[in-house]
């Protein structure tokens, strides 16, 4: 059995996944689709895709089994849940929802529809998560304490051209859109701590950098969600009894990237800058990871030693693997899934809701200046996951 997909969306993030797609060797076909007609040509061309479609409402007239959204961030759950309710898979790109209400409607849509749900959230695969997952499932961190991670995303980062992304995904919406709070968007942080043990938030205190750049992104008075926080920080509690922080930084002197802390009764693991230790409860128990945990040119488009490369399909080989050789995992992990309907995938919609809605708090708790607020939890998949 196989499975035709349906790409929605054909920008700029879209182009790493098409091939992938169209290469799986679980999927029959591929067709595009796209508001603008000379970009769904273009790339249509680009990979020699034959079929296209002008709209979502039109895909989803046709008889694609599944569709990928990779469209602006505003329009994911809206789109997801108008997939769903057509009978199709669905594969979507970070965020699932902008507000509570929104995920809140697509958790209960796949539980209504019996769909497949996945949300395209890369660190959970990224090789230092793997390692720490795989560490405490053999008991190597006894029981978790304390864990925390940061996304560090200067808009001044020279390496990427921030500004330039976020304009060509909002359009003439930028000023409106670009001061959007730090934590509604969480997920790469989250992630990295609910994808090792599986616990999640329950309650939460943050607090809120006020900008002060002159470029006046974060003016209250311009952006569209009356926000001043370029920087935020959320203390958490867990449901395993663990404390977790976040930190979503916007502005900060740093060359960017994901960073995690782990600390448990028997080992702790560190990721920062500069480099990836496990530690023990001695000095000579301090093992440095960088020669499993660093990215090797050629294998699979760049995976680590301890990402199961061989469980990847042969015709990936060479194809695009991003975002520390996570997006061939995404998209084998959700393709399988659509052609088995057992289990759910890795970043199913019960997880995809628990790495976001975690930040919509979060925020709300740093505008009222750190009081505590609980955390709603949606639940788990029906296999009775917690």
């Amino acid at each position: 059995m196989s499975i035709k997909i349906g790409m929605v969306g054909t920008g700029q993030f879209a182009q790493s996944f098409i091939p992938l797609f169209k290469a799986h060797p679980l999927v029959h076909e591929v067709v595009l689709c796209d508001l603008d007609a000379a970009k769904l040509r273009v790339t249509a061309d680009r990979f020699g895709i034959a079929c296209t479609c002008p709209s979502l409402d039109d895909i989803l007239g046709t008889d694609v089994d599944a569709v990928a959204i990779i469209t602006q961030h505003w329009m994911h759950g809206p789109q997801a849940i108008q997939a769903l309710r057509a009978g199709k898979h669905v594969y979507s790109a970070v965020p699932c929802g902008v507000s509570l209400e929104e995920i809140t409607a697509l958790v209960r849509t796949v539980e209504q529809t019996g769909r497949i749900y996945m949300m395209g959230e890369t660190s959970y695969y990224y090789p230092h998560v793997v390692w720490c997952r795989e560490h405490y499932r053999r008991g190597g961190f006894g029981d978790i304490t304390y864990a925390e991670a940061s996304y560090h995303h200067d808009w001044d980062i020279k390496s990427i051209d921030s500004r330039g992304i976020i304009k060509a995904r909002t359009g003439d919406k930028f000023e409106a859109l670009a001061g959007e709070p730090p934590m509604h968007y969480p997920t790469h942080t989250t992630s990295q701590v609910i994808g090792v043990t599986g616990a999640h938030m329950t309650r939460v205190s943050a607090l809120g950098w006020r900008d002060r750049h002159p470029d006046g992104i974060y003016d209250p008075a311009v952006n569209k969600y009356r926000n001043a926080f370029s920087n935020e920080t959320a203390l958490f509690a867990m449901s395993d009894g663990a404390a977790a922080r976040i930190n979503e930084f916007r502005r900060v002197g740093h060359p960017g990237g994901e960073f995690m802390t782990v600390c448990g009764t028997e080992a702790s693991f560190e990721y920062t800058q500069a480099g990836r230790v496990v530690i023990g409860k001695g000095f000579e128990d301090t093992k440095r990871l960088d020669d499993i945990l660093t990215l090797r040119p050629g294998f699979y488009g760049g995976t680590a030693a301890v990402q199961d490369v061989a469980r990847l399909p042969a015709a990936f080989a060479g194809l695009p693997n991003n975002h520390w050789g996570a997006h061939q995992f995404l998209v084998d992990d959700f393709v399988k899934a659509c052609v088995s309907g057992d289990d759910p995938p890795p970043n199913h919609v019960w997880a995809a809701a628990r790495y976001m809605i975690p930040g919509l708090i979060a925020h709300e708790s740093a505008e009222r200046g750190g009081v505590q607020l609980a955390v709603p939890d949606l639940g788990g998949p029906a296999s009775g996951e917690d």
